[in-house]
């Protein structure tokens, strides 16, 4: 499999991890778009949403249990948003499911 984000887990790409459990890696984005840019991605190759099922669906859990304690690491003590990208018209530029953590300012209101 080619896929970037599969690689980065397995260390073959150096990241800027900020966690890691035996589900979930997390890391700050390259091209970030806010003070706090973390990328989470399920350590298991999901292609996207559009693949969660009932034989994955823990991975999602176990990364939405995760989360708080990422964004606390980060001091988002204030709020952050969470946001996932599914397929060509929503934008999803790498086909491994993950959600961006965002914060570290007032984000904008507007989302498209």
């Amino acid at each position: 499999m080619d896929c970037i984000f599969c690689k980065i887990i397995k260390g073959e790409i150096p990241s800027a991890r900020v966690f890691e459990n035996d589900k979930v890696y997390a890391f700050r984005d390259i091209n970030p778009q806010a003070p706090v840019h973390v990328l989470i991605v399920p350590k298991t190759h999901v292609p996207s949403a559009d693949a969660i099922a009932a034989r994955n669906s823990d991975l999602v859990a176990a990364i939405f249990e995760a989360i708080p304690e990422i964004a606390k690491s980060e001091g988002l003590t204030n709020g952050y948003r969470i946001i996932t990208n599914c397929g060509e018209d929503g934008c999803q530029t790498v086909k491994h499911l993950h959600f961006h953590l965002l914060g570290g300012k007032r984000l904008s209101e507007e989302m498209v």
